[in-house]
């Protein structure tokens, strides 16, 4: 078993002061792969008082040196690429063809976008033509606080640590104690590439523990946070007290509105995008919004397709989806399906217990259930794992309701070749994100969302002004 006990703080590996033992579970057979500590409030004290003594001299650190060590990393990451895939893999379940594609390459492509949007961000300029003694400065936060999820964890590593270095922010990482494996591979990567020490520190723990107290502690300037809208809830109630910023990336409840002229592939795109990861992902298309015309036709098609995707080991090379992360999750999701099959919801293909052939491993079958109303539960939480709820509407207003009743407003969808349709749609549907006819967000956008979806935006030129502040300068002398 790996056995990796030690944080990194100040530059260095070290023993924990008040560390407890914690086991990593491989999701794909039920049995520890890893064993690492809990940290305490010692452990998070010391990395917060690195970082708050490395930031002075990172913040004055010049943006195109910053930026050059971040280029560094990106080397060495892609280097390691095979070792960070499987890292993830074992730990989250994700396939190993998926983890090295998708999953590691998440990270190389967020690095890269905030190095181009780096280069092109002037951290220092005049207000103005008009106003030539007002200056504006973009200024580092301060120490931040990065909290990660397990569901793609070198996505939402990188979208923190990248745009926090380049901001001038030093950092405290707590990734999930679900997933720390490729975190603290990730550490080994800050580590080679020459980032000062105490720009960045990982104290792992779990969320009652760290997280608590990095999100209350006094000499943290800011907590970035990606998981549950009810983990945020709790974080900015712990951060209130200092009045530090508060970035949050939460839950989704997508809706994905198929109109009768979308296009042949569209039904097939949004199936396969909900099992996507085993259904574990805070954008995921999990409410299929059909048009009244076609619906019969598209409840059949996603019933075939779902049926015909395939679940099977992490390990395992090939196109299926892997099982989702533990017990706990396993057993929510056992719950909804048998919830949605109570309250009426018309189960499709899928449902209840683990995939034939599979008796070990937190393996979920592939759901669809058709002749889901908004009011059902499975149509209201979110489910996080690969199970699609299939809805009728008649008219475009009656989709943009049903859509917008959530309380999530992370990623709408919309299929249809009417190109005006769209475009009203886009405007009304009440969410941070919309992706219509299958084609993805270009490099440098902006994610995040609204309502209990959370705030702020991450990715490209948005993400690292989210580590930065703004400051107001008159008098400017010129030079």
């Amino acid at each position: 078993m790996i056995e990796k006990r030690q944080f990194y703080i100040n530059g260095a590996w070290v023993d924990p002061v008040d560390g407890r033992d914690h086991h990593v579970i491989d999701p794909s057979t039920e049995d520890p792969c890893a064993v690492i500590s809990l940290g305490g409030q010692a452990d998070t004290d010391a990395a917060v008082s690195a970082a708050k003594t490395a930031f002075p001299s990172w913040m004055a650190t010049p943006p195109a040196d910053r930026i050059a060590l971040v280029e560094k990393l990106l080397e060495i990451y892609q280097s390691r690429g095979d070792e960070m895939a499987q890292a993830m893999s074992t730990e989250m379940g994700a396939p190993i063809d998926m983890s090295r594609s998708s999953q590691v390459g998440a990270g190389t492509w967020h690095l890269q976008n905030f190095i181009d949007a780096a280069k092109d961000f002037d951290f220092d300029r005049p207000l103005n033509d008009h106003s030539p003694t007002d200056r504006i400065i973009y200024e580092a936060v301060g120490v931040s606080a990065l909290i990660t999820p397990w569901n793609w964890p070198m996505n939402q590593v990188t979208l923190k640590v990248g745009a926090a270095a380049i901001a001038g922010c030093t950092m405290v990482l707590k990734p999930s104690e679900e997933s720390p494996l490729n975190a603290m591979l990730f550490a080994e990567m800050m580590h080679e590439a020459g980032f000062p020490p105490g720009v960045f520190n990982l104290v792992n723990g779990d969320g009652a523990g760290v997280g608590s107290q990095l999100s209350a502690h006094p000499d943290v300037d800011m907590v970035s946070f990606t998981g549950s809208s009810r983990a945020g809830r709790l974080i900015s109630k712990a951060a209130a007290d200092t009045l530090k910023r508060v970035h949050l990336e939460l839950g989704g409840k997508g809706a994905n509105l198929v109109f009768a002229d979308a296009d042949d592939k569209a039904v097939k795109r949004g199936v396969l995008h909900m099992m996507q990861n085993t259904g574990q992902s805070c954008n995921a298309p999990s409410r299929m919004l059909v048009e009244a015309p076609i619906y019969d036709r598209v409840v059949d098609e996603a019933g075939e397709i779902a049926s015909k995707v395939s679940v099977g080991p992490a390990s395992a090379e090939g196109r299926h989806i892997g099982p989702v992360v533990n017990a706990t999750q396993w057993q929510k999701i056992q719950d909804l399906i048998q919830q949605g099959i109570d309250e009426g919801a018309r189960l499709v293909t899928g449902g209840l217990g683990r995939p034939e052939g599979l008796n070990k491993g937190f393996y979920v079958r592939p759901t669809v259930f058709a002749d889901v109303t908004n009011d059902m539960t499975i149509a209201r939480e979110e489910i996080f794992g690969p199970v699609l709820s299939i809805m009728k509407f008649d008219t475009e207003e009656e989709a943009v309701r049903i859509a917008n009743d959530t309380v999530y407003g992370l990623t709408n969808y919309v299929q249809s070749e009417d190109g005006a349709r769209r475009n009203r749609l886009a405007r009304q549907l009440r969410s941070g994100m919309v992706e219509m006819n299958g084609i993805g967000r270009s490099a440098g956008s902006p994610f995040g969302g609204m309502k209990q979806s959370g705030n702020g935006r991450e990715g490209g030129v948005w993400g690292i002004e989210d580590f930065l502040e703004v400051k107001a300068v008159s008098g400017w002398a010129a030079e």
